[in-house]
């Protein structure tokens, strides 16, 4: 079935489909949700732990990278390596890793 609206012919699952869009962006700008990503700036680690599970196990877990933990590598060394990378590492810059969760994950590759 087509339907004529304003010279254009659409079928009746895409009018069905645009009246549905328009109603959740309706709905989801009544809410006052934004559908802009959230500020970047704003984003802060958990701790140690979870820098290590979400971006160095990937690889020091995986047998791609050295295994890190359980060595008693010194903070400053790992911090200094993340930063700045080695070998196949790549540098973290602090919009990656701010210098606080840097600090905790150091410490947590140090001690455990």
């Amino acid at each position: 079935m087509r339907k004529t609206i304003s010279g254009h012919t659409a079928s009746l699952p895409t009018l069905v489909m645009a009246v549905a869009s328009a109603a959740l962006i309706f709905t989801l700008s009544a809410e006052g949700v934004s559908a802009a990503p959230p500020d970047p700036s704003n984003f802060r680690w958990k701790d140690g732990p979870e820098v290590y599970a979400k971006v160095c196990s990937y690889c020091h877990d995986q047998q791609i990278g050295p295994v890190i933990r359980g060595r008693s590598l010194p903070p400053a060394y790992i911090s200094a390596v993340v930063r700045n990378g080695n070998r196949a590492m790549p540098p973290f810059r602090a919009s990656e890793i701010d210098d606080e969760s840097l600090k905790k994950v150091a410490e947590y590759i140090s001690t455990n």
